[in-house]
């Protein structure tokens, strides 16, 4: 597969390929996901699969109706959050694995893109629904606080003190 984003040193990914939930919805969680500390993410898709927190539908919220609060459109996707999930949970392992420290991951890079259109044998003849899913997970930069640098007045009124 091609990365549609480098891959350095301090990233790990995962893909799903050919999971069955709707591109759509796909589109609208990974929305909501990306640049997201990954514990905040886990937690925001624990939430949605408790049905304590909706995910804001932006994109394609035609026919969908609001919910109490900012949040406005919004729906509780299960299957596609409890399979985005996994694949979070895998970036995750990756990246332990890889020696990066999983308290300071960030998701660097989330997308949903179509998959192949495959049709269904039987009652339900019709084409089937396809999504691939790709995370990217980057180890946030520990900020150094810059050494104060002393200067004269600073050393004066030190003195004087």
């Amino acid at each position: 597969m091609n990365y549609s984003t480098p891959l350095g040193k301090q990233d790990a990914c995962a893909w799903g390929n050919s999971l069955s939930i709707s591109t759509k919805v796909s589109v609208e969680i990974c929305r909501a996901l990306r640049n997201k500390q990954y514990t905040a993410a886990k937690q925001f898709l624990n939430n949605v699969l408790q049905y304590k927190e909706p995910v804001p539908y932006l994109r394609y919220k035609h026919n969908i109706g609001h919910r109490r609060g900012p949040i406005g459109a919004g729906r509780y996707p299960q299957k596609a959050s409890k399979d985005i999930l996994s694949i979070l949970e895998s970036a995750a392992a990756n990246a332990a694995n890889k020696g990066l420290a999983v308290g300071n991951l960030i998701i660097k890079h989330i997308s949903a893109h179509r998959g192949p259109r495959i049709m269904r044998q039987g009652r339900n003849y019709r084409r089937a629904k396809r999504t691939h899913i790709e995370i990217i997970l980057t180890e946030q930069k520990q900020e150094k606080k810059p050494a104060v640098k002393e200067t004269k007045k600073d050393i004066q009124k030190e003195a004087k003190t």
